[in-house]
């Protein structure tokens, strides 16, 4: 269960430098408190700052000096958790615009790009932002979180449809939407945790913040709806600017 950072109703170019290069794994080597406490950045590599579509090497340059603050934060705030980032290009270049949170078959946190969204960011913020974001659902333990809400949901729907004397393929219906409904009762919140948090994980990197907020003003806004899996764009936005006050 992938968790991302743009709505994937419609799941979720411009042309780009390399991006035959792009679709290969980029491995640059080199839970959330309602009031985080004031700290200064604390990277060791100097943040790249650009305008513009990303290149190949200011995709990792950001990197570099995002991934050892994500996983500082990770160690931090987290116990025996798998800290080691593994940070990605989607290998399918026409894959649309998104970026996601995932675990692999060991347990390690992967964090995808599209080639498309490389293009859609217009500056180094807003990449590190997202990376942030995504770094902070793994941080959060948001997968897991969801799995088990999930289950929960189709365990009570598919008791309370046996126990009105519905038929098998009833019982299997309900389960599936109680599961669905049991995964996207807590979807916002987490979004807007991970907002904090990558904001916290930007900003201690060297990189803006707000400004990396500026996506949302681009992307399409979701609204408020009942059980959508993400919040609206202004309170995302809203949702960094606080956080950064506390910084």
């Amino acid at each position: 269960m992938p968790i991302s950072l743009i709505r994937k109703a419609p799941r979720a170019v411009t042309s780009i430098a390399c991006v035959a290069a792009l679709t290969a794994c980029v491995d640059a080597t080199t839970p959330i408190t309602s009031a985080p406490q004031p700290q200064a950045p604390v990277s060791s590599v100097s943040p790249v700052k650009t305008d513009g579509p990303v290149t190949v090497e200011t995709f990792a340059a950001i990197v570099r000096s995002m991934e050892p603050i994500a996983e500082s934060e990770c160690r931090q705030r987290t116990s025996g958790a798998n800290c080691d980032f593994k940070i990605v290009v989607e290998s399918n270049p026409r894959a649309p615009s998104n970026a996601s949170q995932s675990l692999d078959a060991n347990g390690r946190p992967v964090l995808t790009f599209s080639v498309a969204l490389l293009a859609d960011v217009r500056n180094s913020d807003e990449l590190a932002f997202i990376l942030g974001h995504e770094a902070a659902h793994h941080i959060s333990g948001h997968i897991n979180r969801a799995q088990e809400s999930a289950a929960v949901g189709g365990l009570l729907g598919g008791v309370l449809a046996a126990a009105v004397g519905a038929d098998a393929a009833t019982v299997e219906t309900v389960q599936n939407l109680g599961a669905t409904v049991g995964a996207r009762r807590y979807s916002k919140a987490y979004e807007l945790e991970a907002d904090q948090l990558g904001t916290i994980i930007a900003y201690r990197a060297g990189y803006n913040p707000i400004r990396g907020a500026a996506f949302f003003t681009r992307i399409p806004d979701p609204g408020d709806r009942f059980l959508g899996s993400h919040p609206p764009n202004a309170q995302r936005i809203e949702t960094v600017r606080r956080t950064m006050a506390t910084l």
